[in-house]
């Protein structure tokens, strides 16, 4: 348990499993949910092998909660306040963090949620998952990165058409497109992510830190960046015992038995 309303953490194995948990507003966030989530992904990057982020049977989140001081801010302030507060700082957070991170939804994925749910390293999604930026209705724009990932994971035109409609994109056609990694039945989900995250968290922690942070830099960065960073990070990880004991079980034949640093 996580101790603020509407967030639980749970430890499977080597996985810690963060889940959305407030049926009656579909996983609506509020700032101390946000907290809340940056506390735990910090906690989880020093003492778990992998982070999987779900919701409910019928949202992953709806997004924001648009009730004043609990959600959007307090009355009257502005809103990019409260995102450079606290859902940019989560985000931020997820970017930056040490472990591999797995997203597994179903139902809605809307607003600040669709921005939750995409910047998974690996996205599974059920087949009642859609996918909704729905800033335009209400007059806003959407946050979270949104902008970038959409228009990085499936093109500006599609990101533009999703973005300016407001329309819901379900998870067959987000598959299509490239937005989510797996697309499997709902009850299917949350024992994928799991399976995943656990085969992730048994892995070279080094390597896939090292590669989380590559694949994350690599699109805003030049072809000769990209050289030189993967030289320093390529001698980082052969300098660690993960390399030679990676190349030992190749040899022999055998599963690789990876650290835990």
């Amino acid at each position: 348990m996580s101790g603020i309303e509407g967030l639980s953490v749970e430890r499977v194995g080597d996985v810690t499993v963060l889940r959305l948990d407030d049926a009656a507003s579909m996983n609506a966030l509020t700032e101390d949910i946000g907290a809340g989530l940056i506390a735990a992904l910090k906690d989880a990057e020093r003492t778990a092998g992998a982070v999987v982020l779900t919701g409910g049977e019928r949202a992953f989140s709806s997004g924001a909660k648009l009730s004043g001081e609990a959600g959007l801010g307090r009355p009257g302030e502005d809103l990019g306040a409260v995102l450079e507060r606290t859902y940019n700082p989560l985000m931020l957070t997820i970017r930056d963090l040490g472990v591999p991170f797995v997203t597994a939804v179903r139902g809605a994925a809307a607003g600040i949620g669709a921005s939750l749910a995409m910047s998974g390293d690996i996205i599974v999604a059920g087949r009642s998952a859609y996918f909704l930026e729905a800033f335009a209705r209400i007059g806003l724009v959407p946050d979270g990165g949104a902008s970038v990932m959409l228009t990085r994971a499936v093109g500006r035109v599609r990101a533009m058409e999703m973005m300016l409609l407001a329309e819901k994109l379900p998870a067959e056609t987000a598959h299509e497109w490239g937005l989510v990694t797996r697309l499997v039945d709902d009850g299917d989900v949350e024992p994928v992510a799991l399976d995943i995250a656990a085969r992730l968290a048994a892995g070279p922690r080094l390597a896939l830190r090292l590669i989380r942070r590559a694949a994350w830099a690599a699109s805003e960065s030049t072809f000769e960046e990209t050289l030189q960073r993967e030289a320093a990070w390529q001698s980082e990880a052969g300098r660690h015992p993960d390399f030679a004991e990676g190349v030992a079980a190749f040899r022999a034949k055998r599963p690789p038995a990876f650290g835990r640093t």
